[in-house]
């Protein structure tokens, strides 16, 4: 097969594909089939911490917790997209760092607003 060909150069991207799948794949089959399965009460019983379990595992969280997760996930990202920028600041220009500002700016807006709905207070 020459090496100009079109199938050639997308060879390459099918065993790629191929091995993204089979790599992790692999593993748990070959876990579920040399697995032992003996199952007990003891075994299927709800572990948590060490500690018996206790109550009814399907009670409803205060909304609150999702918030502040959803609002560090945001801070997270934010930083996380700021670390590089600043890392190579010296070589972007104005254009970046007006691009950032603007990025951080629409964050603050974000911030701003749930403080005034006050969704940053505990109750």
């Amino acid at each position: 097969m020459p090496t100009d060909s079109y199938f050639y150069h997308y060879l390459f991207i099918g065993v790629f594909v191929l091995f993204a799948l089979v790599f992790p794949l692999l593993p748990i089959l070959l876990a579920k089939v040399v697995a032992p399965k003996k199952p007990s009460p003891t075994k299927n019983a709800t572990y948590e911490c060490g500690l018996e379990a206790e109550g009814d595992p399907w009670i409803q969280f205060r909304i609150q917790y999702y918030i502040y997760a959803l609002i560090f996930v945001i801070f997270d990202v934010e930083t996380i997209f700021i670390y590089p920028w600043a890392v190579s600041f010296k070589s972007l220009g104005l254009f970046a760092f007006v691009e950032m500002i603007l990025f951080i700016a629409i964050l603050s807006v974000g911030l701003v607003y749930a403080w005034r709905k006050k969704v940053l207070q505990w109750e």
